[in-house]
């Protein structure tokens, strides 16, 4: 794997990490699937698909902010909102 890959990957892993613990199931659950998929994909050499598998983790990272934004607005609206207009 190319230096630049190797810290593009290592800066992917270390964000999904911290956005990790604030998972929903538990950070120590996250955790486990996050090193469980890394270590899947340890052996993979052909630049191409790390860049694919670095664009996939990006996305994860898009979809993951998503989750945690949606999950704080629920939070704001439940604390500013009565349910009685339902």
């Amino acid at each position: 794997m190319a230096n630049s890959l190797r810290g593009e990957v290592l800066n992917l892993y270390k964000n999904l990490l911290y956005l990790g613990k604030e998972y929903p199931k538990g950070a120590d659950y996250f955790r486990s699937r996050l090193k469980a998929a890394f270590l899947k994909n340890k052996d993979v050499k052909d630049p191409e698909k790390i860049k694919q598998l670095i664009a996939r983790g990006e996305f994860v990272i898009k979809e993951l902010e998503a989750l945690y934004f949606l999950r704080k607005y629920r939070a704001l609206k439940q604390r500013y909102y009565s349910d009685d207009n339902q």
